[in-house]
């Protein structure tokens, strides 16, 4: 949990982003993360009630601060999304729980902030179309669940293809790599299939789940991307967005690094190459 605030100080530290850029939220309201979200389930988070099972599903600790922090990360991408369409660009310094269902939570993820973000949008904006791109090593098995009837939402996804620990839920393009993938095969695999996708639908946004767990070194991932490889991933998806006028929502995902300091570096590196990327294209 450490990457979300050491990732924040190496932002303001290197200058990449100015506290004053940074706007703080409050936690989401309850009717918005009942758009998505069982009034049962949200009132064992609320009340602490998970049982043991629940817990071990979920892999966190049920603590009287979780729901306010997850609830608080929910507002964050749900504003995310409403700047993004605004000025083009905006990202949240966490988000991406995407494997959190309708009536249970996994994988340390509570609240599905991306279903619920969209569900939001379709309230002031019926009729608008997102993509939801999750790069993160694992699929989005809760977003994919929720969002799997709409046929304004289009669910993208790269992972790896046999995870030994989940089970995968169809989205509208799933992308398996092969364990272990290297760096060179698997950004051949994402650039091919994401302007595939891209060219059967056009979405009014796009929600981008980065991920860190992609790192060779990561404890879940079973991906074998270093920096560099990273670095070219996140230019490459940026500008195929942002240069065609494509607003974009950024979301942290996961990130387990066996060096934790590398987790927030390379959230860290995401955020700076979408303010180069905004400043080039004038954004």
């Amino acid at each position: 949990m450490d990457k979300f605030e050491v990732s924040k100080d190496m932002l303001v530290g290197s200058g990449i982003v100015k506290g004053e850029d940074i706007i703080e939220v409050n936690e989401a309201d309850s009717h918005v993360l009942r758009r998505v979200h069982d009034h049962d389930y949200l009132s064992k988070i609320y009340y602490g009630q998970l049982d043991r099972k629940e817990q071990i599903l979920l892999g966190l600790p049920v603590t009287p601060k979780l729901y306010h922090r997850s609830a608080t990360e929910v507002e964050a991408t749900r504003q995310a999304c409403h700047a993004a369409l605004q000025d083009g660009v905006a990202a949240v310094l966490a988000g991406g729980t995407h494997h959190s269902f309708q009536n249970r939570g996994e994988g340390y993820c509570v609240f599905n902030d991306v279903a619920i973000a969209i569900r939001d949008l379709q309230v002031y904006r019926p009729g608008i179309k997102v993509m939801v791109v999750d790069t993160d090593a694992h699929q989005g098995t809760g977003t994919n669940s929720i969002l799997a009837d709409d046929p304004n939402v289009f669910t993208y996804s790269i992972h790896v293809g046999k995870h030994s620990s989940s089970s995968k839920i169809n989205g509208s393009m799933d992308v398996e790599t092969v364990r272990y993938v290297e760096g060179e095969m698997y950004l051949k695999q994402l650039f091919n299939t994401l302007a595939a996708a891209l060219d059967v639908f056009s979405p009014d946004l796009v929600i981008w789940i980065a991920g860190a767990d992609n790192h060779r070194n990561d404890q879940m991932g079973q991906m074998l991307l270093d920096l560099k490889d990273f670095i070219r991933r996140d230019e490459v998806i940026l500008r195929a967005f942002m240069g065609n006028r494509i607003p974009v929502a950024i979301l942290y995902g996961g990130g387990y690094n066996r060096q934790p300091e590398y987790t927030a570096k390379i959230h860290r590196n995401t955020i700076a190459t979408a303010a180069r990327v905004a400043r080039e294209l004038g954004r």
